[in-house]
């Protein structure tokens, strides 16, 4: 299916959707069995209680379906919209038990999606004029990392690694424990060349004179700038470190910026030229969108 990430098959989410409705539900809904005769149909609207970007409707529309396939469906917006707060983007009709069965786990995955592609178009927009990527890490909730960084891309970010397997990442640990720059770099070059693996190898550097130790080593494709910036208690964003980096780096390597970025820090990040930013905070302390969904007997 076109409409599903890459790295998200419609299996993958059949399944995730699957194992969280058993969580939920358990061997049934007491409440709604108890309360709800039936044979009972109703209609519930989606509504936007705050201005945002909405990623998850797809998901949503599965899981509804996951619960009762002929509980009818209809959006008005799309996955990556720019709703405004009162803004009712959706409608679901049928069977009230099943609709009622569906609900948390629909809005739940909705609501932080959406929350994901909010905080994502805002760094995006942040980052103009500048041609400054937006990343995403790997600080998301286990289990529901394919829907988080789907959620960054549906806001216009970028999808960094999707895991360990993807990409070869040598950060601070690994250069201790390799024993220094140059000793990871090759160990990491020989390792694809014997395994023929043609993975992007990227190393962090926190220090100019490990940006140079870097230059001078070569052989990596992405140099990880990490904290070289710094906010002062009077607002003022100090660059000048990641500055020189990028500079001394050029063209040689792509660049990309680490700690400290927020929304107020963006513009000054992405002026020094560095080619890309990632915000663990995207994923692992997103603020969920206020969506509710209301229901009214047909």
């Amino acid at each position: 299916m076109d409409y599903l990430p890459s790295y998200l098959s419609v299996a993958d989410l059949d399944m995730l959707i699957t194992r969280a409705l058993a969580e939920d539900i358990g061997p049934g809904d007491a409440t709604t069995q108890a309360t709800i005769p039936p044979t009972t149909t109703a209609e519930a609207h989606f509504l936007a209680k705050e201005d945002g970007v909405l990623a998850g409707l797809y998901v949503a529309e599965q899981v509804m379906h996951a619960v009762n396939p002929k509980l009818n469906v209809a959006w008005t917006q799309r996955d990556g919209a720019a709703v405004t707060n009162g803004t009712v983007f959706g409608t679901v009709k049928g069977h009230a038990r099943s609709l009622l069965m569906a609900e948390r786990l629909a809005l739940n995955l909705l609501q932080r999606m959406s929350g994901i592609a909010t905080a994502t178009r805002a760094l995006v927009e942040a980052a103009q004029p500048h041609d400054t990527r937006i990343l995403d890490t790997r600080k998301t909730v286990p289990g529901l990392r394919l829907l988080d960084k789907w959620a960054v891309r549906l806001g216009g970010g970028h999808n960094h690694r999707l895991g360990l397997y993807d990409q070869i990442l040598i950060k601070d640990n690994h250069i201790a424990a390799a024993g220094g720059i140059p000793q990871a770099i090759q160990a990491a070059q020989r390792w694809c060349r014997s395994h023929h693996h043609d993975l992007w190898i990227e190393i962090e550097a926190r220090t100019l004179d490990e940006v140079d130790a870097i230059i001078a080593t070569g052989g990596v494709d992405i140099v990880l700038l990490d904290n070289m910036v710094v906010r002062h208690d009077d607002g003022i964003v100090d660059t000048s470190m990641l500055a020189e980096a990028v500079q001394r780096i050029g063209t040689r390597f792509q660049t990309e910026a680490s700690g400290n970025v927020t929304l107020e820090t963006v513009p000054a990040i992405a002026a020094t030229g560095v080619d890309a930013l990632s915000s663990g905070a995207l994923t692992h302390s997103v603020k969920a969108m206020d969506i509710s969904l209301k229901i009214q007997l047909q």
